[in-house]
């Protein structure tokens, strides 16, 4: 009796846990990809802050590669949401996982950079 409830258990844990990782996969692929489209304005607007200004910063160098990781999370959330029909790719999720959660630290660093950088 003790082990089909254990085994029950574990079959519900794993059944929330791929739950989990579909909806995972459901929300960083719309937010990684607007968030492309963030980095590529900002860009924009660091670039005519330089010509107008001359002042040069190490910004849009940041966003340009926050903006490959934030498609590598867009990539690979689409991929892992569009072969579900043939079988979870677990880690695919983790590469979108992990690679907007680096995106997201590296548009922070950025934000602080943009900051202090602009306002000296």
């Amino acid at each position: 009796m003790t082990g089909r409830r254990v085994r029950g258990e574990s079959e519900r844990r794993e059944s929330r846990q791929i739950a989990l990782d579909e909806r995972t996969c459901r929300l960083i692929c719309p937010v990684a990809a607007a968030l492309v489209g963030v980095c590529l304005t900002g860009i924009g607007l660091l670039r005519v802050v330089a010509v107008v200004h001359g002042h040069e910063t190490l910004a849009d160098d940041i966003l340009s590669v926050d903006a490959v990781l934030f498609l590598i999370a867009t990539l690979a959330s689409y991929v892992a949401i569009r072969r579900q029909a043939s079988g979870r790719v677990h880690w695919l999720e983790q590469i979108a996982d992990r690679a907007f959660i680096a995106a997201m630290l590296l548009l922070t660093f950025a934000c602080f950079v943009i900051t202090y950088a602009v306002s000296k």
